[in-house]
Order: C-alpha cells, then sequence, then structure tokens
C-alpha cells in the first residue's frame, strides 16, 4: 500500500449538499424525527407523538407438516443438538435473545406481587409468574435464531413499566443472559439460560438449565427457579405438538418458604397434557395451599384440605352430588384465579419494537 493513498469517511445524507439531490421532502422529515429521537433515549415516536409497536411480522408463517427432516437428524439420536445444523424450516424469525423478552408478557404479575403484604400471597403470584413464562411456547413449535457471540437485544416497554437487556455471552455452549428492571424501581429480573437439545427419534427435547431469580426491593425477597423440560413431538411425521415437564421449585430465600410445582407428562391418552399441580409450604414445610391448573389457561389456588377433599369425591363419582357442590362452592370462594390470557399467546411476541 502507498503512503500516497488516502481514505475518507463516508459522507451521510444531512452532511453533503450533494446528497440532498434527489431526495423529497418526507426523507429530511424522517431524518428530523430520528434526530429528535435521539433526545429521548432512542424512542422513536410518531407524527402524535405516541410511540407504536407492529402487531404483526413481515412475512406470514408457514406449515412444518409437510418437511421431512429424518435424512439430517437420523444421524443424531441422542447427541447434542447445539453443534448440529439445522434446516432453517426449523426456525421462526425471531433471535433467542427476543424470545427471552416474552418473560415479561404478564409483568403485571410481578407488580401485584410486590403489592401484596402476605409472604404466602406473593409466592401464589411469583408461582403464576414463573407458569406464565412458558405459556407463550403453546403452539411454539419453530426455533429462534442463534444469537452471534456478544450481540445484545434491549427492550424497553413504559406502558408495562420494564426495561429488558439480553445478551449472548457464550457460543458453545450458547449461553444467553438477560437483566430486567422495573421502571419504578420495584423489582429486578435477571438469570441465565442454557438450552441443551437433545433428539431422540420423534421429539426433540430441551433442557432450559440456568438459574432465573426475581428480586423484589420492597420486600427484601429474592426468588430463584429453574424452567421445566419442553419437548417437540412428531418431528419426523405427524402434526408437531409441544409438551412441558418435570419439577419446578420456586425458593424464596428471604422467607424459606418453597414452591414446588409439577408439570405433568401428557400420558398415553392425554389424560394430562398441560396440566401443573403443586402446593406452597412455609420454612417449617407445613402446605399452606395448592396450586394446580394448566399453563396454557390459568393456575388455581386453594386450602390443601378443601384441595383433598375435592380429590376424593371425584374418585367416588357422581353418588355424593350433595356434597361434591358443596365443596365446588368452596373452592370457587377460595380460589385465585391468574389467567395466563392463553388466546393471546403469539401476540407479545409479534410486538417487539
Amino acid at each position: 500500500m502507498n503512503n500516497e493513498d488516502e481514505f475518507y469517511d463516508a459522507v451521510t445524507g444531512l452532511d453533503s449538499d450533494e446528497s440532498c439531490e434527489g431526495t423529497s421532502e418526507a426523507s429530511f422529515k424522517d431524518a428530523v424525527v430520528y434526530v429528535g429521537a435521539q433526545k429521548n433515549n432512542g424512542a422513536v415516536p410518531q407524527e402524535n407523538g405516541i410511540k407504536k409497536h407492529r402487531s404483526s411480522l413481515p412475512a406470514p408463517m408457514f406449515s412444518r407438516n409437510d418437511f421431512s427432516v429424518w435424512s439430517i437428524l437420523k444421524k443424531c439420536i441422542g447427541l447434542e443438538l447445539s453443534k448440529i445444523t439445522m434446516p432453517i424450516v426449523f426456525n421462526e424469525p425471531l433471535s433467542f435473545l427476543q424470545r427471552i423478552s416474552e418473560y415479561m408478557e404478564h409483568t403485571y404479575l410481578i407488580q401485584k406481587a410486590c403489592s401484596q403484604s402476605d409472604s404466602i400471597e406473593r409466592m401464589q403470584t411469583v408461582a403464576a409468574f414463573a407458569v406464565s413464562a412458558v405459556a407463550s411456547q403453546w403452539d411454539r413449535t419453530g426455533k429462534p435464531f442463534n444469537p452471534l457471540l456478544g450481540e445484545t437485544y434491549e427492550l424497553t416497554r413504559e406502558d408495562q413499566g420494564f426495561r429488558l437487556i439480553s445478551e449472548q455471552v457464550s457460543h458453545h455452549p450458547p449461553i444467553s443472559a438477560f437483566h430486567t428492571e422495573s421502571l419504578a424501581g420495584d423489582f429486578v429480573f435477571h438469570g441465565s439460560i442454557y438450552p441443551k437439545l437433545k433428539f431422540w427419534g420423534k421429539s426433540v427435547e430441551a433442557e432450559p438449565k440456568g438459574t432465573i431469580t426475581l428480586e423484589l426491593h420492597k420486600h427484601k425477597e429474592a426468588y430463584t427457579w429453574t424452567n421445566p423440560f419442553c419437548c417437540v413431538h412428531n418431528i419426523i411425521l405427524g402434526k408437531l405438538w409441544i409438551e412441558q415437564y418435570g419439577t419446578v421449585e420456586i425458593v424464596n430465600h428471604s422467607t424459606g418458604e418453597k414452591c414446588v410445582l409439577n408439570f405433568k407428562p401428557c400420558g398415553m391418552f392425554g389424560k394430562e397434557l398441560h396440566r401443573v399441580e403443586g402446593y406452597i409450604q412455609d420454612k417449617s414445610k407445613k402446605k399452606c395451599c395448592v396450586i394446580y391448573g394448566k399453563w396454557t389457561e390459568c393456575m388455581w389456588s386453594v386450602d390443601p384440605q378443601v384441595y383433598e377433599a375435592h380429590r376424593k369425591l371425584e374418585k367416588r363419582g357422581t353418588t355424593d352430588t350433595r356434597k361434591q357442590k358443596q365443596v365446588h362452592t368452596l373452592i370457587t370462594v377460595m380460589f385465585m384465579c391468574i389467567n395466563l390470557n392463553a388466546q393471546n399467546k403469539l401476540l407479545y411476541k409479534l410486538m417487539i419494537s
């Protein structure tokens, strides 16, 4: 290279009069909006000053049921899939860092926990939030794109009162870390995820290693848990469907209380599909309440004695109809229903700025 070689910086559209040729008034208007947005923490408002998030992805989803990958996956049985190149037809148009932001779909549950004075009630709400984190995976058979090492994703939602940043901190093994904090300073939600994938012939199993932590500043409490196993069935033939199973333990390290949730396997006839059942115990290991429901619908909380009486009546059948109605009435009064908005399970992943 000669010493006489010269290098020039690229000229932007606003730095040169020559670049203005052929540009419209709308282009300058957009540029002014962008410059003004830099003074507003990077938020790009519309003309009326209201920020908007997109409500649909730029391309429609296609069906994966007609696509066979047996020729690729038959050599991968029992192996860890993070080091194997997968067909792009398996991917959804999101990176894993973006998908992590879906944990915050039900942020109102954390805000509700911050406002509750009783520690058992807070544990109930935190348990519902932990279950809601996997609710968006219902019918989500696509695999997110693997982020690059050092890649980050940021999301700020003033309407829900939080900001999130996630980063790919390791390539092999692939590890993603995230940190979320309340705009009002009420809570901090952070953790790391190491999705270890394995192929078992007809299904792909994901073991989401990594600990998730929720800190409630007002109550000086810290909760930790891990997500359940996730399995995608009928990889080779048939309709794809997702199953969550395994035990999730939520521990309140400040009070010693624990919530044990059992995500039940589907079973042969699908009777236990999507069912979650567990209990909350205090530091003396006494059961305070029973929690059950479906991770695709809603969670319920009830007194342990009432729940056991209800289960006994169910086993007897319809012989004690009168007593069964009484127990159902008690359960209805004592339930704390936390709706997981299953009908809108796919909406949040589309609302990414």
